[in-house]
């Protein structure tokens, strides 16, 4: 098996706190220029993290339903800026929330977003795009406005099964088709029976469905 990749963005960067304008201040002090893959990182955490988000897309609501114990260990697929985790981690204080991710510039920056919110218990993770990634069998695995860029969906969740606790679940959050104000473009949304349907064939029982705005929420347990 493959090693993960665990990418520590201190040693990048000196362990530096960032301003928002663009420079990172030591903690001795001194200011060095910001990384030019923070600074996309930081783009796409506007776009990510925008307050506006959370109306439509209720997290709050959505891990409401999951129910995690305080010892849950969770992994987050697709955790791009951290959207989710950072939410998800103090729901399981004595638990552990991996935030895995195949763009190692956003793994970085989740790395540090950790650090500076002061979240022990949240581990960035940098995968392979065929790799479901998981340092050791989790209780829920999370994907959020992932699973339609996830290429040969059987196999790749064939393969997740593996990664569960005994009672564990996985929780598949995506757009609904149709002309959303929000969200990719219609050619790239799966209708929640396709994704019921593949996951049907990669071994997982529909447990729960639950509608957002724009999306639905499905839960799934192998079976």
């Amino acid at each position: 098996m493959r090693a993960l990749l665990l990418l520590v963005a201190c040693s990048l960067i000196g362990c530096a706190a960032h301003d928002g304008h663009g420079h990172a201040h030591r903690h001795d002090g001194a200011t060095v220029h910001q990384h030019a893959w923070l600074r996309d990182a930081e783009a796409a955490a506007r776009r990510f993290e925008d307050p506006a988000r959370d109306a439509w897309q209720e997290p709050e609501r959505v891990l409401d339903q999951l129910g995690l114990r305080p010892d849950a260990r969770v992994l987050d697929i697709g955790a791009a800026t951290g959207y989710f985790p950072v939410r998800i981690a103090p729901r399981v204080p004595e638990g552990v929330v991996y935030a895995a991710d195949i763009e190692p510039a956003l793994v970085n920056y989740l790395t540090l977003r950790a650090r500076r919110e002061g979240l022990a218990n949240l581990v960035a993770l940098a995968c392979y795009p065929d790799d479901p990634c998981a340092p050791e069998p989790v209780d829920v695995v999370f994907t959020c406005d992932t699973y339609h860029h996830i290429d040969a969906r059987v196999d790749y969740f064939t393969r997740l099964r593996g990664s569960l606790r005994s009672g564990g679940r996985l929780v598949v959050v995506d757009f609904r088709p149709g002309d959303l104000p929000v969200g990719p473009k219609d050619l790239h949304k799966l209708a929640a029976e396709v994704v019921v349907a593949e996951l049907d064939r990669a071994g997982w029982r529909l447990v729960t469905r639950e509608e957002l705005t724009y999306q639905y929420v499905l839960v799934f347990e192998p079976r």
